[in-house]
């Protein structure tokens, strides 16, 4: 144990590898090098991202599994392929007993947007409007098992509506569409919304976090609303099965201090998150309830994997 301890003294004492599961320019990794270049300045030793994008997440899941658990290759992780992938498909990672929860870092809320053509102007309006029109509004989606996606599965279960899933290839083409009007309703992330709903050109009707987003204050959540649908995204830092505890402490340690750090999380609201920061235990245990929330939803809707 006393080895491990002076380890961790002197950790890390070279380049690190922040494995990212999803390809550059997206919110995984926009956040990625906000966090790496902080953790470089404070640790003085580079850290890289490595981006391993492909099947929702799974590959880079799969690749930062295998890496050595030494503390010089930690990966972010986010709803999909942390707990919606393993779900709906077999994937070759066990996360409970592959990974090392360290702490959450990111949460972010979906908005409710409609096309402002679509009459209803509060939550109330369009749940009256879809029960009395079942299968006529179609709500878009970045995919099959997409946190947008289970959003909406969510409000058809709570609101008990009867409306129609088109899936797109990413989230951002759903919200082409809904622009064009081709679909009504979409559960988006902020940041490629919030300028259309400013400028008038999509109407938001909730937010689906448990409180208003500091993002959006104006916009009230789905539970005020009358529906208690509550489904963020969310982003989770992760370490190899097996990494010595001493330097998961340190390691620790150093990402709660970054996450703290006010121009951090300045530059992650700018990316339409909240930075925050917890305990391996809170991360682990958030882990699990969501896994059995999002495991009932899927059982009860019949969804299927892409």
């Amino acid at each position: 144990m006393l080895g491990s301890a002076v380890l961790a003294q002197t950790y890390p004492s070279k380049p690190v590898r922040l494995i990212v599961t999803y390809p550059p320019a997206g919110s995984s990794d926009l956040m990625a090098r906000i966090l790496g270049q902080k953790l470089s300045e404070l640790w003085g030793q580079p850290v890289l991202v490595e981006n391993k994008a492909g099947a929702a997440g799974s590959i880079g899941m799969e690749y930062a599994a295998h890496q050595a658990p030494d503390g010089y290759s930690f990966v972010i992780g986010n709803l999909g392929p942390t707990v919606v992938n393993p779900i709906l498909s077999k994937v070759p990672y066990d996360v409970e007993r592959e990974f090392v929860p360290v702490s959450l870092i990111a949460t972010g809320p979906n908005i409710l947007v409609v096309n402002p053509s679509t009459q209803a102007k509060t939550l109330g309006e369009l749940m009256a409007y879809a029960r009395a029109n079942p299968g006529k509004l179609n709500f878009g989606s970045g995919g099959s098992g997409s946190v947008a996606h289970l959003s909406g599965e969510m409000f058809k279960s709570l609101a008990r509506v009867d409306i129609v899933h088109v899936p797109y290839k990413g989230g951002i083409l759903s919200v082409n569409d809904l622009l064009a009007g081709h679909v009504q309703i979409v559960f988006s992330d902020a940041l490629p919304v919030m300028q259309h709903i400013r400028a008038g050109k999509l109407r938001a009707l909730a937010v689906t976090s448990p409180e208003r987003s500091a993002l959006a204050p104006e916009i009230p959540t789905c539970v005020e609303s009358g529906l208690p649908l509550v489904a963020v995204n969310w982003w989770g830092v992760l370490l190899p099965a097996g990494t010595p505890k001493a330097i998961t402490e340190k390691f620790r340690a150093d990402l709660v201090k970054v996450m703290q750090d006010p121009e951090v999380k300045e530059k992650f609201a700018s990316l339409g998150v909240d930075a925050v920061s917890g305990t391996p235990e809170q991360f682990g245990a958030y882990i699990k309830s969501e896994t059995a929330k999002y495991a009932k939803l899927i059982k009860e809707q019949g969804i299927k994997g892409e």
